[in-house]
């Protein structure tokens, strides 16, 4: 297994979880489509760390994309932490969301203020915050594949924005990164189709 794949992993098994649940979305890593763009782009390619959110009080893996596109970052640790430095001048974010298409878009590395430097921790999440809302809002209009899963439905009656926290940031590829989310409140049970309350009731009547 490529150590990229076993940091993605050992995320969900080790983090240090105080609010919302330990569910962490289900996505396959990204990785390109040929084996000699995988050899290209990932096996001789030098991936960089991950990057965490680490939030304080309580201590723990996540911010709320809630609160990250709100700038609301008090509880962000190493907040003001320059990212992407000595990157280009923007990544793909990739999302591998069950029961979708893969989805990705770019974001700039860095921030165009004055004096023009990489973007900060905090802006990252927030960045990434709207990023996952761009995708939530597209995916809601897109039909799920057959025999998905559909308790990972997005949209304004399913999974939002406000239900997901952002765990950390993985380098899945040169130029390509990918969120770690967990959800805050469980997952709904699975739905019940009408054909199979049906023949319930027919077996009990016989």
């Amino acid at each position: 297994m490529l150590p990229h794949v076993t940091n993605w992993f050992w995320v969900q098994r080790f983090a240090i979880i105080e609010t919302g649940t330990g569910i962490f979305v289900p996505q396959k890593i990204y990785r390109p489509y040929t084996e000699a763009d995988q050899k290209r782009y990932i096996a001789d390619c030098e991936l960089k760390p991950i990057i965490y959110f680490f939030s304080s009080n309580p201590y723990e893996y996540g911010v709320t994309l809630e609160d990250a596109i709100r700038s609301k970052h008090k509880d962000l640790q190493d907040k003001d932490e320059p990212m992407f430095v000595g990157c280009g001048p923007s990544v793909s974010i990739r999302i591998e969301w069950p029961g979708y298409r893969p989805w990705t878009k770019q974001i700039p590395t860095n921030d165009f203020k004055t004096p023009k430097g990489p973007i900060t921790r905090a802006k990252l999440a927030k960045n990434l915050a709207n990023c996952i809302k761009r995708f939530i809002e597209w995916a809601a209009r897109q039909p799920m594949e057959t025999n998905a899963d559909r308790r990972w439905k997005v949209g304004p009656k399913h999974i939002k924005v406000e239900d997901l926290i952002l765990v950390s940031l993985h380098h899945v590829s040169k130029g390509s990164w990918q969120p770690q989310l967990r959800l805050r409140r469980p997952l709904p049970d699975p739905p019940v189709h009408r054909s199979r309350v049906v023949a319930a009731g027919t077996s009990m009547i016989l």
